[in-house]
Parts: C-alpha cells; structure tokens; sequence
C-alpha cells in the first residue's frame, strides 16, 4: 500500500458575519455573496458533526469562526464546543481557526481542549495589501508565532491563484517554512460572481509546481494539506498532488463551498491504493 493519507474536515461554527475586506472571501459582509450566514451553532450539533466526520476517517477537526480575530465571547465558545467534544470523540486532533489572537487567547484554548491553531498568511507580504486593506499581513504572522509560543501546534497555509505573480508564490511558500508549521494547507481560489477577484490565474500544473516546492521546504515529515479548490483543479486526477507531495486533504465541504461526498473521496482513496491515517500520532 502507498502511504497513509491524514483526513481533516472542517465545521463552519459561525458563518459570513465577517466586517474585514478580504478579496478572496465570500464571508465578508461588504460584498453580499449567496451564502448561508448564522451566529453559533449549537454545541450539541457540532458535537455531533464531529462525530459525523470522525466516522469518516477525519483525524483533523476544524473550528472556524468568521471574523478578523478572537474576542472574549469566541474563546469562551470555542474553549466550551472543544471540551464537549474531546468529551465524546476519542483521537481528534482539534483545530481552531478564529483569526487573529493574542498569546493568553490562544493559552487559553490550549488548556481547554484545541490541539493546533489554524491561521493562513493566505498570499505574500507584498501582495497582501492588494487583497486586503483592513488588517496587516504582519498581524497574521504574529498570531502563527503567538500560537507555536504557547505549545499549540501550528497549521499554516495559503491561497494560491488570487492575481497573484510566481515571485509571489515563493515568498508565501518561504514565510510559511520559515514558521516551521507542523501542517499547511494549500488552498486555490474558488471564484464567486460577488467578490473583487473575478478569476482563478492558476492552472492544474502550477499547482502541482506548488505541492512540491512545500514539500521540498516544509520536509517529509509534515502534513501538506490540499483543502480548498482542489476539486477545480484535481478532479480525476488526484493521484498527481499525492505523488506531488501531498500526504492530507480536506473531506466534506468548506466554509462556503462544497466539497466532495467524504464517501467518494474515501473510495478515491482506495481505488488510488492509498491508506487512511488512522492516528494523529506517527
């Protein structure tokens, strides 16, 4: 059998309430996308949407939160729906993705259940002003090192595709090494009629240049995600990012988007002769 793969899925917690300008993101409220937007879930559902998940084979399981960054409110809510589901699902590694945070935010959903922070430099420092304006691309770096500080595990990534330059690319791929993440997730530029950015300018073998320059940088011990926009990119041909590099992927749908049935990339899977990670450990 060829390697095993890490299944990561992601819960959508409080959806499309988000005040920031972000280009690339249907969750901003400035620019009126079709989405579904709600305030919190309940925990007792997202208890059980991880279970749902963890029945298929998730390892990962994601939090998010729309919105620049943690408020009191978020981590008293996140810290909770952590502890109710470290209660009743055994071997997940739970992740929280809530934007930026400070140190004692990020201590505190440590010590209450999340193993891993999620936090994306989504693009390069110099080409970040160009997609968004309301907070600095510096302040999502602080908050990856806040997050390895204070013993969280770090997932850390981009979007690819977004206008950006080659030179571009390597500078994002660069930062995110220099953070030694211990996962990164390489997403590609859904585009929706709503937002800013109107099309995708990366093609199926400019991504898998991608794959394998992370892995290159990141080394072969590391998760390397392919999550968001894959099935644009890579449907029917999966077998290429994972022989790119690839060793995780992201099952189910997105925040906004949808994703493949978790049952058909299961049997993509098998009929590839890949295995499922059945542990979050080695």
């Amino acid at each position: 059998m060829k390697k095993e793969i890490f299944l990561c899925a992601i819960n959508n917690i409080l959806s499309g309430t988000c005040l920031e300008d972000c280009k690339f993101c249907t969750q901003s409220v400035r620019y009126h996308a079709d989405i579904e937007r709600y305030n919190y879930k309940s925990i007792d559902t997202i208890v059980q949407e991880a279970k749902k998940a963890k029945s298929y084979g998730a390892l990962g399981y994601c939090l998010v939160t729309a919105g620049k960054g943690l408020d009191d409110k978020k981590v008293d809510f996140v810290a909770r729906a952590s502890q109710a589901i470290k209660a009743e699902v055994d071997n997940l590694n739970l992740i929280a993705c809530n934007g930026t945070a400070s140190i004692e935010q990020l201590r505190y959903l440590k010590e209450h259940g999340i193993d891993s922070y999620n936090h994306n430099l989504e693009t390069s420092e110099d080409y970040y002003a160009t997609i968004c304006t309301t907070h600095s691309w510096s302040e999502r770096y602080e908050t990856c090192q806040n997050a390895k500080s204070v013993g969280l595990q770090l997932c850390t990534g981009g979007i690819f595709g977004m206008g950006e330059t080659a030179e571009d690319r390597t500078s994002l791929l660069n930062a995110i090494a220099s953070l030694n993440p211990e996962s990164t997730p390489l997403n590609f530029y859904h585009p929706n009629k709503a937002l800013p950015i109107k099309s995708r300018n990366i093609s199926k073998e400019e991504a898998l240049l991608i794959v394998s320059r992370a892995r290159k940088l990141l080394g072969e011990e590391k998760l390397l995600m392919v999550a968001g926009g894959r099935e644009l990119l890579f449907e029917g041909s999966e077998e290429l990012m994972f022989e790119a590099g690839a060793n995780a992927m992201v099952i189910g749908n997105y925040l906004t988007t949808t994703g493949d049935a978790p049952l058909k990339d299961k049997k993509m899977l098998e009929k590839l002769g890949y295995g499922v990670a059945v542990s979050c450990h080695g």
